[in-house]
């Protein structure tokens, strides 16, 4: 049984720094360059490309070497596919609804290799948000070139400055060992998967049928919850979720109001980033102050809407997902560990 002293206690747990300077330093560099390149090119509209493929950076901090290479390329891919078949589905008139079961395609897909492969961080909900965000833009059969192009380009810098501390180790000592990772075989898999999958067709059909926008927002809040195992901490996750995202809220609010733009929205996005890396691992709810305002000012830069309106749905959205995350997380709990 869980007890709500449990879920405060891990909810406020603050864990250690486990170099996450160093991560953030990385993720900071891989969305301020090509944000700089496209702000120079007068094409700042495309920055959401761009800042999905700059997520590769936050994949395999664990790893080091040939291992950490091999994570970020694959997540390349899979970032900037998600883009390719998010403009896609984006120039359909029917983008609403149709961006639901494939959503539950991209969660599938995702889930499935995140557990093979071991990702960190674990699960597809970078791909759903990269997929569901581009599909609820319009689009034109000329913007998947766009998307590919830039979100490829800043997913293949972000593995180089991902590899920069490997090469400067190489030169210093060379002939040392270089590290791989071995993917494994997952007898959890399937069930994860179908959770997943479920979670956010159920999630995103439910916002999509209420009539809020961007229900993109209830797909990604309904796994986060999924990512883990068991209920304890998937309540967890769904609470720091909520609570984080309130207060988040606050600060988009302010920052929206402010209206930065050109350069110093750049310099904006890029300590929100750093300041998400420095604290997604010790605690996610104060991530989630930083990385609320980052994920809207990415959406409102590429559709702009009402800041009342954008917050609105932001908020309501992540209770609908995060509800839905934790129901299926319940109703599919292991009852023999019960």
């Amino acid at each position: 049984m869980i007890r709500h002293r449990d879920i405060a206690r891990d909810a406020l747990r603050f864990g250690p720094h486990g170099g996450a300077h160093r991560v953030a330093m990385r993720a900071g560099v891989s969305v301020f360059v090509p944000l700089v390149v496209l702000w120079s090119m007068g094409h700042l509209d495309w920055s959401i490309y761009a800042a999905f493929g700059a997520f590769t950076s936050l994949y395999g901090r664990q790893r080091t070497g040939r291992a950490r290479l091999q994570l970020q390329l694959t997540l390349a891919l899979a970032l900037t596919v998600s883009v390719g078949v998010g403009v896609l589905v984006g120039m359909s008139p029917h983008r609403a609804w149709l961006a639901v079961p494939v959503a539950g395609l991209v969660a599938g897909v995702g889930s499935w290799v995140s557990d093979l492969e071991e990702w960190h961080p674990p699960g597809p909900l970078f791909m759903i948000f990269a997929f569901a965000a581009v599909a609820s833009i319009p689009a034109q059969p000329g913007d998947i070139v766009t998307g590919c192009l830039v979100a490829g380009s800043s997913a293949l810098f972000a593995v180089a400055i991902g590899s920069t501390g490997h090469l400067w180790r190489a030169v210093r000592r060379p002939g040392g060992q270089v590290s791989a990772w071995h993917p494994r075989r997952s007898s959890a898999a399937g069930r994860h998967v179908a959770r997943n999958v479920v979670g956010v067709v159920v999630a995103g059909g439910v916002a999509t049928a209420i009539g809020i926008g961007h229900p993109y927002w209830a797909m990604v809040s309904a796994v986060v919850p999924l990512a883990a195992r068991d209920l304890l901490p998937q309540t967890v996750r769904g609470v720091q979720r909520v609570v984080g995202t309130g207060l988040g809220l606050l600060t988009a609010g302010l920052l929206l109001w402010l209206d930065p733009g050109g350069l110093a929205l750049i310099l904006v996005v890029v300590v929100l980033q750093v300041g998400a890396e420095l604290l997604v691992g010790r605690n996610y709810a104060l991530a989630l102050v930083v990385i609320t305002p980052l994920a809207l000012l990415m959406v409102h830069l590429a559709a702009p809407i009402p800041t009342r309106t954008l917050l609105f749905d932001r908020g309501v959205e992540t209770v609908i997902g995060v509800a839905i995350g934790i129901l299926i997380g319940y109703l599919t709990r292991d009852r023999s560990r019960a």
